[in-house]
């Protein structure tokens, strides 16, 4: 009788599932303030490197934390109207814009001014862009600027949700982003 019941309890068990977290729609997201976790991994030239990373974007400003596996931070990069700033290796750098810095600091060029809409399935504004849609009716991918940026995943098969994985390249430089994570 004993092992029936604890058969019965671990069937019951086996039925019962975690809610699934809700899945972010891109409607949700408003294009002035987003939160996304994940990882990236960066090849240039022959060099490759890889992070997880903490990117927090509001209409004004970015923030974004590179990180190494254990969660201590590599790299912060912060840029609003008035700049950028790198901090990395107890070092503080300064230019005019953080694709600039990226280049200069870490070796390869971060294209932030484009990424804040791309990550968002979206063509940055005032710039031409050609984008091709999957029959889902989300964007599978774009050129835009010299990048090429191609979607390979996305959180659910709706047209309004928001990319998962992604690869953007240009000339002798790809950058892969695996979106762990959206918040609000």
């Amino acid at each position: 009788m004993r092992a029936l019941y604890w058969l019965l309890a671990l069937l019951l068990a086996g039925c019962a599932s975690a809610p699934s977290p809700p899945v972010m729609r891109a409607a949700r997201v408003e294009l002035g303030a987003f939160v996304l976790n994940g990882r990236i991994a960066v090849k240039h030239d022959d060099v490759r490197s890889s992070a997880s990373v903490r990117w927090t974007h509001h209409v004004a400003e970015d923030e974004i934390l590179l990180l190494a596996p254990f969660g201590q931070t590599m790299a912060r990069i912060y840029r609003d109207a008035h700049g950028a700033e790198l901090d990395a290796s107890g070092k503080h750098y300064t230019a005019a814009n953080a694709e600039e810095l990226s280049q200069q600091v870490l070796g390869w060029y971060l294209p932030l001014d484009g990424m804040q809409y791309w990550v968002l399935a979206r063509p940055a504004p005032g710039i031409k862009a050609s984008v091709e849609r999957d029959e889902n009716g989300q964007v599978s991918a774009m050129r835009q600027d010299g990048w090429e940026i191609r979607y390979t995943r996305y959180a659910a098969l709706t047209a309004d949700s928001l990319p998962s994985r992604m690869s953007l390249q240009r000339e002798d430089m790809e950058i892969q982003l695996l979106i762990d994570e959206w918040e609000k």
